[in-house]
């Protein structure tokens, strides 16, 4: 008789539940599963504080996992999830610990966010810590909703840099897909451009404009890194305008009276108030 999916999914928690003899963490319930390793909610008791603890699929090489805490360990900014603690377990499977992370991916904080603005500045946190990681000589090189949280407060955490990993197709560079290819920071800048795409489903020429560079197919002809499409972001958020799209005539005439309007309004107030005043004292 076959096993219903109910039983399967059990049998499953049952093999991926890790053994916590002799540690100082306590069990408390699973947050997901990925590619690499499960990742629980577990109680610290000598902080006293709720962590997550990400441990080895069955089958995986453990020098993966601890390669990738180390690596994020070296990584100490706002937007990247903080490592508390490696090691092995009973059960001979490699863990690490980090902070317990608040909120929701990034694709359900599309749904509860219609404003542009608020959509572009979370873009532009996340470009900033990737940009951070850029500058450390670390490439995420899977970057996708589902690897970044927002949380109640705004704050943006990027999370699951894998270590040689070949990323999700629909996010992946076409380099990450070529054997021996060089996979660089530009492979990142695709994947955030692809996420700037889901961001904004009806996106502005200028906007279009930009996602079409971070997106090219040859990695030399998108932004050189994170931190070169953030300031492009900027540009667009302060000016309405992108290097990376050519205005016409009246496309600049619009922008500067879209930009202006307060302004030209009083001043066009202005300059009939002088003229009636000029009609009503002429004798």
């Amino acid at each position: 008789m076959p096993l219903s999916d109910r039983v399967l999914a059990r049998l499953r928690e049952a093999v991926d539940q890790p053994d916590l003899t002799d540690t100082r963490y306590a069990m408390r319930r699973l947050l997901g599963r990925g590619g690499m390793g499960t990742v629980f909610a577990v109680f610290d008791a000598v902080l006293e504080r709720e962590v997550a603890l990400k441990v080895l699929t069955a089958g995986d090489a453990a020098g993966r996992l601890l390669s990738e805490a180390r690596v994020v360990a070296q990584l100490e900014h706002p937007g990247i999830v903080p490592v508390y603690d490696s090691g092995v377990l009973a059960d001979g499977r490699a863990f690490y610990t980090m902070k317990l992370v608040e909120g929701v991916h990034l694709d359900a904080f599309i749904h509860d966010t219609p404003s542009l603005s608020d959509r572009l500045r979370v873009f532009q946190t996340l470009c900033d810590a990737v940009a951070f990681a850029h500058s450390r000589g670390v490439v995420h090189r899977d970057l996708k909703p589902g690897n970044v949280m927002v949380g109640p407060f705004g704050e943006v955490l990027v999370m699951d840099w894998g270590v040689g990993v070949a990323g999700t197709p629909v996010y992946r560079a076409p380099e990450q897909s070529e054997p021996g290819g060089d996979v660089g920071p530009a492979a990142d800048v695709h994947a955030l451009g692809v996420i700037l795409r889901a961001l904004l489903p009806s996106p502005s020429r200028p906007l279009q404009a930009l996602i079409d560079h971070a997106t090219a197919a040859d990695p030399a002809a998108r932004y050189a890194d994170a931190r070169e499409l953030h300031r492009e972001v900027a540009r667009y958020l302060d000016t309405g305008s992108v290097e990376a799209y050519r205005e016409s005539a009246f496309e600049r005439v619009a922008r500067f009276y879209r930009a202006n309007q307060p302004l030209l309004v009083l001043f066009l107030v202005y300059i009939v108030v002088r003229f009636a005043l000029f009609l009503w004292s002429r004798p």
